[in-house]
């Protein structure tokens, strides 16, 4: 009967309930204390008359508590949280009416909001949509356009970041590294040489033919610097017959031209957020205690400026050197017969390691993942250094740490769905992860939380989280 009273009603109720309740325990404390006073002295009497009051009203006190924070405070919370969903991580959720029945018109007022905002935000994405089509359409006759074209081509950007590369570059840099979006051309090439004809492009201002020499081994490419005419940066064009290039492969382009204006920051902690670039990845173990267990896969994916690049991701299966135990196969499916002859975790460290140069990693419950990687860091002398981001802390900071923080619960409340046969694989739940972070990112934002510095403050707060975890 009380869901039909105002949330000002319900509110002096709960005041109500406090005076009416203090006085009858007062009332209470000092008839007994009356009654104590008759038999043990007046002294005596007001001393539990005092211990009854006050142990009455500290009950009390609990007592609302627990109802205002059950029937007020955490549906406030979750109702903010589920239009802060709405409005920035763009899903379509309906607002949770029956956690919120106590609230009076707050709920439905809040539903009528959102529903008013989605059907505008609705009309403009069929806007956007057709333009999106059109600039599509421009971009599959570039693509067709640059197929026709028997080199590959890297556009690097004045701070020498990565900006565009297509499908024949990233075969070129596929034998040197995994190929990434706004990483340090450095990591790929020579420094020393590629600066070299750069200056040379400087001065003349025309077109510098040189030897690109891979950084990471004795790969060398014959290579061609072009500048950009007015515009910012440089491209690199590589036709060589030992690139190992496929003439007739499809090639599509991997780009954000947004990278060009963009400078590395000098002070991580003051970055935006959504301008960093992260690498999202999650691993399988032959079991759960990372002092022993090993692992069997691991999947990776990259975001850059809130988007997951397409193509730029690790799968790979890990030979762990031990059997792998029955009961951790049924839950990943991985077995002996199939990572037999797979990489060890040595080789797979290391790729992983230079694939997240530059970036934060974030993971899932990242304490547990990160203890079989940093188990194996000494013997192979790299390092872990890289700043750690964790979705079970966001998540905290978003929704409340009273709520679930499973990646399944994760998934379900930002719209991110996981297909039953990606579950439990090391790149499903990586990009799972990378979607569920990408949502959350605007919503982080919009909360005051938009640099480094001020989410790793907020995910500190929320560290019990993963102890209880692990």
């Amino acid at each position: 009967m009380f869901q039909h009273l105002s949330l000002r009603i319900r509110i002096l109720l709960f005041f109500a309930l406090i005076g009416i309740g203090g006085t009858i325990i007062v009332g209470l404390a000092l008839y007994f204390g009356y009654r104590s006073a008759l038999n043990d002295g007046v002294a005596s009497g007001f001393l539990l008359a005092g211990i009854l009051a006050g142990f009455g009203l500290l009950g009390l006190s609990v007592g609302i508590w627990l109802l205002f924070d059950e029937n007020v405070a955490k549906p406030i919370e979750r109702l903010a949280a589920a239009m802060r969903t709405r409005a920035h991580a763009g899903v379509n959720a309906d607002v949770d009416k029956h956690a919120a029945r106590y609230l009076g018109d707050l709920a439905p007022a809040a539903e009528a909001v959102s529903t008013q905002l989605n059907e505008t935000a609705l009309s403009t994405a069929q806007m956007v949509a057709l333009e999106t089509e059109r600039l599509t359409l421009e971009k599959q006759r570039l693509t067709a356009l640059l197929t026709e074209v028997p080199v590959a081509m890297i556009l690097v950007s004045p701070s020498n970041q990565i900006v565009l590369y297509d499908g024949q570059a990233a075969e070129v840099l596929r034998q040197i590294a995994t190929p990434r979006l706004n990483a340090s051309i450095y990591d790929y090439f020579k420094q020393e040489t590629l600066e070299r004809a750069y200056q040379k492009l400087v001065k003349t201002g025309m077109d510098v033919s040189f030897t690109a020499e891979g950084a990471a081994n004795k790969l060398t490419f014959d290579a061609r610097l072009k500048p950009m005419g007015a515009a910012k940066g440089y491209m690199i064009l590589i036709d060589d017959e030992h690139a190992k290039i496929t003439p007739d492969a499809e090639r599509p382009l991997v780009y954000d031209f947004d990278l060009l204006d963009q400078q590395p920051a000098d002070d991580i902690m003051v970055t935006p957020i959504t301008d960093m670039t992260y690498v999202v990845f999650d691993s399988e173990t032959t079991g759960l205690l990372p002092h022993k267990d090993e692992v069997v896969q691991l999947g990776a994916v990259r975001v850059v400026k809130g988007r997951i690049v397409p193509g730029e991701k690790i799968d790979q299966l890990v030979d762990p050197g031990i059997k792998i135990p029955p009961a951790s196969t049924k839950v990943h499916h991985i077995t002996d017969a199939m990572v037999a002859g797979a990489p060890d975790i040595e080789q797979v460290s290391r790729e992983f390691h230079h694939f997240s140069r530059g970036a934060v990693i974030v993971a899932h419950n990242a304490p547990f993942d990160m203890a079989f990687l940093r188990r194996q860091a000494k013997s192979m002398d790299i390092e872990w250094d890289h700043p750690i981001l964790d979705t079970v802390l966001l998540s905290a900071v978003l929704f409340g740490a009273s709520e679930t923080h499973t990646l399944d619960a994760l998934c379900d409340r930002l719209g991110v769905t996981i297909p039953d046969h990606l579950r439990h694989t090391a790149l499903g739940d990586a990009q799972a992860t990378a979607e569920v972070l990408c949502r959350m990112l605007p919503m982080l934002a919009s909360r005051g939380y938009d640099t480094f510095g001020k989410v790793l403050e907020q995910t500190r707060k929320h560290g019990r989280l993963l102890e209880d975890l692990n």
